[in-house]
């Protein structure tokens, strides 16, 4: 699973690119122009995380990358963000039941989920019978999608 990244004239991924189409959506997101929202990006995959972490920081928010679920809980403990984006399939502990967790910590904490893999409908079905309804985005995940999720979820 690879995130989606625009690319330069030459065929070459961009992160100049992909920092000039989220900054136009940046003010949009952020409630108070003098705060930085929090936000907890979580993934098995190191590289995604990082590069969600990175966008996000360019975008106008606080984000910090974490790579399990279990550091996930950890962190939110301490970081105490305003918004979780988590992976679902992970191999400690799903992003579905970290998110659960989370909210149990955090009540007012916006989620969102994504995942590429067919696995994940039973989990949501879980949740949702425990009384959990969770946004998901499928992978990859493109930057904007995620900034325009980042507007409705609740």
């Amino acid at each position: 699973m690879h995130a989606h990244f625009p690319r330069n004239a030459e065929g070459s991924k961009s992160p100049r690119a992909m920092q000039q189409l989220v900054e136009s959506n940046a003010q949009e997101l952020m409630p108070d122009p003098g705060t930085k929202p929090k936000v907890l990006v979580v993934d098995d995959e190191p590289v995604i995380a990082d590069t969600l972490a990175m966008i996000l920081n360019q975008s106008g928010f606080h984000a910090r990358p974490v790579y399990s679920g279990e550091k996930a809980l950890e962190v939110a403990f301490t970081f105490q963000p305003d918004m979780l984006i988590s992976d679902v399939m992970m191999a400690d502990l799903n992003g579905i039941d970290a998110a659960i967790r989370i909210r149990a910590l955090l009540p007012s904490i916006k989620i969102l989920l994504f995942s590429g893999q067919a696995a994940t409908a039973d989990l949501l079905d879980k949740a949702h019978a425990q009384g959990y309804d969770f946004e998901i985005l499928v992978k990859p995940v493109h930057p904007q999608d995620l900034l325009s999720k980042l507007r409705t979820v609740n």
